[in-house]
């Protein structure tokens, strides 16, 4: 369904290890707003909903809604850094049109 680079899972790890809840999950989802109409929210969550899919992603639990499954199928997230400094890169086959900063996108 979804793929975690080992860079991503790595940086996954670093932030929840900062959480006030070191057991916290990962959670997934997208959102409508953003440049190009829908954006990724990525946060660490306590609860889970009735709906929510659970997966072992390299490692990683991530929960994602129902209603987001629908956008992120096939999706890749991974983590790397650069000058500007680091952050996570979505790679979804699905998206038609993605914003610069890569965490917006487009859905037919």
């Amino acid at each position: 369904m979804i793929q975690i680079s080992p860079s991503a899972a790595k940086e996954i790890q670093r932030l929840r290890s900062k959480q006030s809840n070191p057991d916290a999950f990962f959670r997934l989802c997208v959102q409508a707003g953003g440049c190009s109409g829908l954006f990724y929210d990525l946060k660490f969550d306590e609860a889970t909903e009735q709906s929510d899919c659970l997966l072992d992603c390299n490692g990683i639990v991530v929960a994602i809604d129902a209603d987001s499954l629908n956008y992120i199928q096939n999706l890749k997230l991974d983590y790397s850094e650069d000058l500007m400094g680091g952050g996570f890169r979505f790679s979804n086959p699905q998206a038609i049109a993605t914003c610069g900063c890569g965490n917006s996108f487009a859905m037919e």
